[in-house]
């Protein structure tokens, strides 16, 4: 019976390691939604009249014209207004798009694909508005280093691959009580 109660402690621990790895994953993705939070971005009209501030999902957070913006006819203001905050808000989608790209990896290729619909949006060509990004992806920390995309949720080995998982091996009764404390039956 020794031997038994030791696999049902062992099985025990097993589980309560793997609640601890989800919830480390879980912090490392609280961490990207807290940079994405943070994300401004600002951009100036050519003749550097109008400067608008733009947050994540494209909100406006500040507007700024100088004298000259304001002496012009509200056709050429509005014109001026709505072109900088077009490109404010595309270069905090971009950098939002960053954020996500480095916490998720390459396999789901965010930035890419903002940059294809930004590009065909603006009638500019993906180089170009690939030069405005701040480059490679930015080294993840330690607890984001891992690519989770090919690996098995619960897995004990980092990188092992998903696999069919094999016949599950007899049960014992401890087994069976914690199985089912876990699904939440009480049979």
């Amino acid at each position: 019976m020794s031997t038994e109660f030791d696999d049902l402690v062992a099985e025990f621990e097993r589980f309560q390691e793997h609640g601890r790895k989800a919830e480390q994953r879980l912090a490392a993705y609280d961490g990207m939604r807290e940079e994405i939070a943070a994300v401004e971005a600002t951009a100036t009209s050519p003749d550097r009249s109008v400067t608008v501030t733009a947050g994540p999902g494209g909100a406006i957070k500040n507007l700024q014209f100088t004298d000259e913006a304001l002496r012009r006819g509200p056709q050429a203001l509005a014109a001026t207004v709505m072109a900088t905050i077009q490109t404010a808000v595309a270069e905090g989608a971009r950098r939002q798009a960053e954020t996500v790209q480095r916490y998720v990896g390459d396999d789901l290729n965010v930035l890419d694909q903002v940059l294809e619909t930004q590009a065909e949006m603006l009638g500019v060509p993906v180089e170009q508005l690939r030069a405005t990004t701040s480059g490679p992806p930015v080294a993840r920390r330690a607890a984001e280093e891992e690519d989770f995309a090919d690996r098995e949720f619960l897995s004990d080995k980092p990188g092992s691959p998903r696999a069919q998982a094999p016949p599950p091996p007899p049960v014992s009764q401890g087994e069976e009580f914690l199985r089912k404390l876990y699904d939440g039956e009480d049979h």
